[in-house]
């Protein structure tokens, strides 16, 4: 099977073709004949390098029809995405034409979209589901700050809290240029990144905010601290900002009653955090119905993942890139 390797860490271009066998699943796995995946930061991290040793052949998330289940529990032919559960970090990933996945982190789907429609939901959608529903409490009439907006991940969360009655979605960008396009997608207030963007926003929202998505990382953090209110809850669940080192004493750092924590997508399919969490049948209907604007920003051909990648890093892309078989 054709296979996109890390040849060694570096710039997009070590991501070359090669050859490699198909791999076989054990009996807790199953082999998927991969059709489109999305791509996302993390990729660039371990193909970096920034993550330590990884997995020959990278990609967190696919989407295709299974080819092969041990167990006869996926039949064959049967349409599904699949995620995480060690993809491109233990097990090699899905920038190839076949994958082995965890049967925990692989979910049976039943739609007419595309399959680039489709690649562009799994990673962004799940991780912006959970996020908001589960790490930051939303629920109707709450007001939301998703700083980083105009990432997939971002644009994911708008969607998704958009559509929950009353809820009032804030969002940032570095970029000036990028502000009409998150009115477009129905934030209600834009904010250009800045230091201590906390003090502008305190200024229209004197006692705070009841979330916020912090996708951005560690040079953000802090500051996004003092944006929630008392009560409030802060998430941190991306790194567009890179990762240099943070130095955080709560003591200092950490307002009282303020509630942080961290979320990340590698979790999925472990006992804690089943991918059964997730409606996301509900979330294809939504995307089907136009409801939830998830189509990709670009599509790529697979030959083409250097370039993908160097999109990727300009972040220019205004959404999720995507890469079809």
């Amino acid at each position: 099977m054709k296979a996109c390797c890390i040849s060694q860490f570096g710039s997009p271009e070590v991501l070359t073709i090669r050859e490699l066998d198909k791999p076989s699943p054990s009996a807790d796995q199953v082999l998927i004949r991969i059709k489109a995946f999305g791509l996302n930061r993390a990729e660039t991290y371990m193909r970096k390098g920034q993550w330590g040793e990884v997995a020959l052949v990278s990609g967190i998330e696919c989407v295709g029809i299974i080819e092969q289940d041990p167990q006869n529990i996926l039949k064959q032919g049967q349409k599904v995405v699949a995620l995480m559960g060690g993809l491109g970090r233990t097990i090699n990933g899905s920038y190839a034409e076949y994958t082995v996945v965890p049967r925990l982190n692989v979910i049976p789907v039943d739609t007419n979209l595309s399959w680039p429609e489709l690649a562009a939901i799994p990673e962004t959608y799940c991780t912006a589901w959970y996020c908001l529903h589960q790490n930051l409490k939303i629920t109707e009439g709450r007001t939301l700050f998703i700083r980083g907006g105009t990432s997939a991940l971002g644009l994911a969360a708008i969607n998704i809290a958009k559509n929950i009655e009353g809820v009032k979605v804030l969002a940032s960008t570095r970029n000036s240029g990028k502000e009409k396009f998150l009115h477009q997608q129905g934030v209600n207030q834009v904010y250009i990144e800045e230091e201590n963007l906390s003090e502008r926003i305190r200024e229209s929202f004197p006692e705070g905010l009841d979330a916020v998505l912090d996708l951005v990382g560690n040079s953000t953090l802090i500051d996004s601290l003092k944006i929630a209110n008392k009560g409030g809850h802060v998430c941190n669940a991306g790194f567009l900002g890179g990762q240099a080192p943070l130095s955080f004493n709560p003591l200092i750092d950490l307002p009282s009653g303020v509630n942080l924590n961290f979320f990340a997508s590698f979790m999925f399919g472990t006992v804690d955090f089943p991918l059964s969490d997730i409606p996301f049948a509900e979330i294809l209907l939504n995307v089907s119905s136009g409801k939830y604007k998830a189509e990709p920003s670009h599509v790529f051909g697979f030959h083409q993942l250097p370039d993908a990648h160097r999109q990727l890093e300009s972040n220019l892309s205004n959404g999720k890139l995507v890469v079809e078989l």
